[in-house]
């Protein structure tokens, strides 16, 4: 091998490595944005002068409806405006947002801003996604996912641990400074050295009648419907625990100072199991293992609901192991869900994505605020939406079974 040919070969994988890293990072915000909150969600209520944790819950649930929301729209004219554009018209809508919760004097106002921070950072989450498909395809595609996977395990691990140093030294609004910051370096970084993937030529004209005759298409996939239920309804109940966490920890177990790192442990649960789905997922299928993950989803709410009765809460070693099943299952669900239900409507893939994710968190987001306000005491009524969630998924997955067998 030549020392040109070595030269070229580190040129092309340090490019690679950065492309990897600044992808991650653009998806982060996301993560960023939801988990370092959650351990300033009490200081947020003394200041906005709520003390409602069942409304606090909010502050964490309204940007996945802000998420769910944008996905819609960029996720549609990023094919018509192109990606880089789209980025930086989302992370503006995120800058404005982040202002409004941080200067707001009301809950109402904060759920605003929370609202809008979701539909802001739809665009780096979603276009994100779109510049891989741009760049690599097959099993390309496929290690490059992989390696932005293993690197995005690490935020919902740290984001926790990061808001809860920044409350300890300065207060509640600066973890909102802090989220500024990094966006804004990260798209400094995305400005200077990622090039556009979707050339001119092959932008589509962006216009209301394709986008009708696109969720017209999707509606025509029966599996395609019942796996997007299937992925709300399990996505509602990632979300409950998601709202409900700190006030389980905090409050119910007094856990406030270990409460990040209860967190990052279960998120690094959840990391494990979704790798291990990405190496397994070849072998045995996305059903197969959707299947089996559902079963242990459910079992294993079950077992706690008998176990443990409405009004008692067991020790923190018993409650960490069922939550570390539930989250292990997780990592089997949630991506293989939306593999699932986009498969058939690959010729509508951009309109399709986003029909999926506002569908999803039409079901995910009410769900998750209906039974937010039932966890006061205890952690049962969790347990009763992980196993009614799982149950009706199981359903629904044997009738989507029966219908392929008969077709």
């Amino acid at each position: 091998m030549t020392s040109i040919t070595r030269n070229k070969r580190a040129k092309t994988n340090t490019k690679e490595l950065e492309f990897i890293a600044l992808m991650a990072f653009l998806m982060s915000n996301v993560a960023l944005a939801i988990d370092a909150v959650l351990p300033a969600l009490t200081h947020i209520g003394r200041s906005l002068d709520e003390a409602n944790p069942a409304n606090l819950q909010l502050v964490i649930t309204m940007i996945f409806l802000g998420l769910g929301i944008g996905q819609l729209i960029f996720g549609t004219i990023s094919d018509s405006f192109g990606r880089k554009p789209t980025v930086y018209w989302g992370v503006a809508i995120f800058i404005l947002a982040s202002f409004i919760c941080i200067t707001t004097a009301t809950l109402e106002m904060m759920l605003l801003g929370r609202v809008l921070q979701g539909v802001g950072l739809a665009a780096p989450r979603t276009v994100s996604i779109s510049i891989i498909r741009d760049s690599y395809s097959g099993n390309r595609m496929a290690r490059i996912m992989s390696f932005i996977t293993v690197i995005f395990i690490l935020i919902p691990m740290v984001a926790p641990v990061l808001g809860q140093i920044i409350l300890l030294r300065f207060h509640w609004q600066a973890i909102f400074y802090f989220q500024l910051i990094f966006i804004s370096l990260t798209l400094f970084w995305f400005g200077k050295r990622q090039p556009e993937t979707l050339p001119k030529s092959n932008r589509t004209t962006f216009s209301g009648k394709q986008f009708l005759n696109g969720t017209k298409e999707f509606f025509r996939f029966r599996n395609t419907v019942l796996f997007t239920i299937i992925e709300g309804l399990l996505e509602g109940a990632f979300i409950l625990y998601l709202s409900v966490s700190k006030q389980v920890f905090q409050d119910q177990y007094g856990l406030v100072d270990e409460f990040p790192y209860l967190f990052a442990g279960i998120a690094f649960v959840l990391g494990i199991a979704t790798f291990f789905n990405g190496a397994l997922v070849t072998k045995y299928g996305m059903q197969k293992l959707l299947r089996r993950a559902l079963v242990l989803f459910s079992i294993f709410s079950l077992s706690f609901l008998l176990l443990f009765p409405w009004s008692t809460n067991p020790p923190l070693f018993v409650l960490l192991f069922f939550l570390a099943f539930q989250f292990g299952s997780f990592g089997f669900i949630l991506g293989n869900l939306s593999a699932l239900a986009l498969q058939p409507v690959g010729h509508i893939a951009g309109t399709g994505a986003s029909i999926f994710s506002v569908l999803s968190t039409i079901i995910s987001v009410p769900l998750a605020v209906f039974a937010g306000t039932y966890v006061t005491n205890t952690v049962f009524p969790l347990f009763v939406v992980f196993l009614s969630c799982g149950v009706v998924a199981l359903l629904l997955l044997s009738f989507v079974n029966s219908k392929s067998k008969s077709s």
